[in-house]
């Protein structure tokens, strides 16, 4: 039993001689930490074998009853050693933690942020998250009927994403806006817009369609009639061109 404490007092004397931890384990990033306790742990056990060795062949008592007076001071310095092993550990896995969550919320930033396919007017597109989210905002104030605020949220839309997608949609629903708050000829200008610059997308035959319509309400018969006719010349086989004729045969 005596010769079992000699080796620990040894052992652990000769450790605190050797292996002074400087270094905060907070300051450690995970491989110098796990560096740090691998080596600990190996000088730990080759200077367990060299003692052992040592006070085997010693028969000197002097020199045992000296390690054994130092035996508390050396289980002091086992306990401080024990606890910087462990606050080195205990820092790895919060490390690891917290990378493991800064990762998942990245991905989740990332995703959020990533180009959508989305079906529009039977087509799929690839639009950014935040023009999406732009887009059904204004449609959703669109929808609820509160039309003035609605054209404002579409007018900056088409301000801000010209080249979107969404921006024959949003330019024709502005139009319809207007015309809802009987600003006809703020209607006439936005659908005129997408008669033009949309001309290829599916709400351009509704576009002209609307325009006839706001030149109805102010009264100017020509325009209108010209309109109606336009429709049908380039959008012939469109619902809205069927619509033109009727309103056509109407005006004559």
């Amino acid at each position: 039993m005596k010769n079992t404490k000699f080796r620990i007092a040894a052992a652990c004397l000769a450790l605190a001689a050797w292996i002074p931890l400087h270094a905060s384990a907070g300051l450690l990033d995970d491989d110098e930490a796990r560096k740090a306790i691998l080596d600990l742990r190996a000088k730990v056990d080759n200077l367990s074998r060299d003692m052992n060795a040592r006070i085997d062949t010693k028969s000197d008592k002097s020199a045992s009853l000296e390690l054994v007076n130092q035996h508390e001071q050396t289980m002091q310095e086992i306990a401080r050693l024990r606890g910087q092993l462990e606050v080195l550990a205990n820092e790895i896995a919060n490390s690891q933690k917290r990378q493991k969550d800064f990762y998942a919320d990245l991905d989740s930033r990332i995703a959020k942020l990533e180009p959508r396919q989305v079906n529009i007017d039977g087509k799929q597109e690839e639009v950014d998250a935040s023009e999406l989210k732009s887009y059904e905002a204004a449609m959703a104030i669109f929808k609820s009927g509160d039309y003035k605020t609605a054209a404002n949220a579409l007018s900056a839309f088409v301000r801000r994403y010209p080249d979107s997608s969404y921006s024959p949609n949003a330019q024709y629903y502005l139009g319809n806006a207007y015309y809802a708050q009987r600003d006809y000829k703020n209607a006439i200008t936005a659908q005129e817009v997408v008669a033009s610059t949309y001309k290829d997308s599916a709400t351009a035959p509704d576009a002209i369609l609307n325009i006839a319509s706001s030149y109805t309400e102010l009264k100017d018969k020509k325009n209108a009639k010209k309109a109606l006719q336009q429709l049908v010349l380039k959008y012939p086989a469109s619902s809205a061109a069927a619509a033109a004729k009727d309103r056509l045969a109407t005006l004559k």
